[in-house]
């Protein structure tokens, strides 16, 4: 019996020494390769927004007083006086709107390009944290299966030793088996 474990160890160590390692010491776990995904393309840049339209020549057209005249044009004038001054105060108004519609959209514009600029910021940092988070993830999956793959082989070598040291038994209880049906047989 103590020849057949002195095979089976000799044999265990020497499949342990091709590999590099102890007999009894499971082999170690493998450095795990990380893929890191590619880096980010570098971001375009803003497209040149229009200019905005220019309100001064409706600021400045705005008046309808006629420079110069005679007496027809003042008798006109003061016959027309009320719907001159109408149509002079209609026109002031629509120039005032004008522009602060003009200034209207430009600021809503502004507005809504921050607010969309928030929200690709807030996307942007949630997708990097997801993408960190898969990292950490797969870097651990990597660990988890070598380590799973150097216990496997463990128990397997350990099988090796535990069959090997069966058939040792089995022989040494065949040669004695052997021995008594001998001394049975010479009886």
């Amino acid at each position: 019996m103590a020849r057949e474990l002195d095979h089976i160890r000799r044999e265990a160590r020497g499949r342990a020494d091709a590999e590099g390692r102890t007999a009894l010491v499971p082999p170690p776990a493998p450095v795990p390769e990380v893929v890191r995904p590619a880096p980010r393309p570098a971001a375009a840049a803003a497209p040149a927004l229009p200019a905005p339209p220019d309100a001064a020549p409706v600021n400045e057209a705005w008046r309808t007083e006629p420079v110069g005249g005679g007496v027809v044009r003042r008798w006109l004038e003061r016959a027309l006086r009320p719907r001159l001054d109408a149509q002079v105060a209609f026109n002031a108004r629509q120039a005032q709107l004008d522009n602060a519609l003009i200034e209207w959209l430009l600021a809503r514009f502004a507005a809504t390009h921050d607010h969309y600029d928030r929200l690709h910021r807030a996307a942007t940092g949630r997708m990097d944290d997801i993408d960190e988070r898969h990292l950490q993830l797969q870097e651990r999956l990597v660990v988890h299966v070598h380590e799973l793959v150097r216990r496997i082989d463990f128990v397997l070598e350990a099988s090796e030793r535990s069959r090997l040291s069966a058939e040792a038994d089995l022989r040494r209880l065949a040669a004695r088996v052997e021995e008594l049906e001998k001394r049975l047989a010479g009886r």
